[in-house]
């Protein structure tokens, strides 16, 4: 069972669970998040039911659990989630809404981000992603800017209003990273470093959990409680393609994944076309599936100039693709009851 204190809830109102619970026998386990704090417990179910603990002050609300991961389960919170980014405007992600994420994998310089930004917005992307820390198979590879990186999205983000989603990949570097972005990225190769995803689920900034090239999704969803553990519930799910034997693309883009989600778990799942397939002329068709399968959104590696890209450049779009996706952004998402989150974005 899991006990949600409410934001304002005090240290006494929290002593005050743990000691009803004690009472009985039981063990209370708690975790404090900088918005709110959970307490886990453990011991006879049907004694705790006989607490009345939701009586109690700040208690805000009480889970009997049976899936593994207890916070971002469907089972106890039926209606699914929408997640607000952003500080002044607030670009929605979530079921009535479709999200378009844009911008260069690895930001390079002020300018090429710039442009690349301003692509994002011409075809219709409401937030920003781009690189500044870049975890690279190769140790020889670019591997980002860093702060400076960072300081070129924000510069970027007053610019052109849109908020930036940006990959942090160690724990020491999250609250420098959380300081400069509006939503924290945890990458693919760090869905399983649990100290980094309780660090940014410390962070108090929403976070964009992408999938293990190798997890299943119940791997995935316990790598977002731990998250949430931390009293932070705006998680974002991304699929982005797993590992199989098929080499034709650099992954095989699980579409069957985002339904399977969606009916477990109350998170937005979105989408990353061009991480799973590595090739622009399959970004498109790959993002039109998605929306087909309901996704709250897509994430795309977009580039003003893919051939002198440092990171990643066959899978941005340019031109001729970008024209063809933001065609498809605008008419099929629309054609199965969802609106573009510019729609519903709010100021903070």
């Amino acid at each position: 069972m899991v006990v949600v204190m409410s934001p304002d809830a005090t240290d006494e109102d929290v002593a005050a669970v743990v000691a009803r619970v004690e009472a009985v026998g039981g063990e209370a386990n708690v975790s404090k998040g900088v918005t709110r704090t959970i307490i886990g417990l453990v011991g006879d179910i049907e004694s705790f039911h006989h607490l009345n603990l939701r009586t109690l002050r700040g208690v805000a609300d009480v889970h009997r659990i049976s899936d593994p991961y207890k916070l971002v389960s469907r089972q106890h919170h039926p209606d699914r989630s929408t997640v607000w980014v952003g500080t002044g405007r607030q670009v929605p992600i979530g079921p009535d809404t479709f999200t378009l994420i844009a911008g260069p994998c690895a930001v390079e310089t002020p300018s090429q981000t710039l442009d690349a930004a301003q692509m994002a917005v011409a075809a219709g992307a409401t937030l920003l992603r781009g690189g500044a820390f870049k975890p690279r198979t190769s140790p020889y590879a670019f591997q980002g800017l860093g702060v400076r990186g960072l300081e070129i999205l924000a510069d970027v983000r007053e610019a052109t209003g849109l908020p930036v989603v940006t990959e942090v990949v160690d724990s020491r570097d999250v609250a420098v990273v959380a300081e400069h972005a509006d939503m924290l990225q945890v990458g693919t190769r760090n869905m399983a470093n649990f100290g980094l995803l309780e660090a940014v689920g410390a962070a108090g900034k929403p976070v964009l959990l992408k999938r293990g090239m190798t997890a299943t999704i119940e791997e995935w969803l316990m790598a977002a409680e731990y998250i949430a553990r931390r009293g932070n519930l705006d998680v974002v799910l991304c699929e982005r393609g797993i590992r199989t034997f098929e080499p034709s693309t650099r992954n095989t883009l699980d579409i069957s994944a985002i339904p399977v989600v969606q009916a477990t778990s109350h998170l937005p799942v979105i989408v990353d076309p061009s991480h799973a397939a590595g090739r622009k002329d399959l970004v498109v068709p790959l993002a039109r599936a998605a929306m087909g399968v309901g996704a709250d959104g897509v994430i795309v590696d977009v580039h003003p100039d893919p051939e002198s890209a440092l990171c990643d450049g066959p899978q941005a779009l340019l031109g001729s693709e970008l024209r063809e996706l933001a065609s498809a952004v605008r008419r099929l998402p629309a054609a199965l009851g969802r609106v573009d989150a510019s729609e519903r974005a709010r100021e903070g």
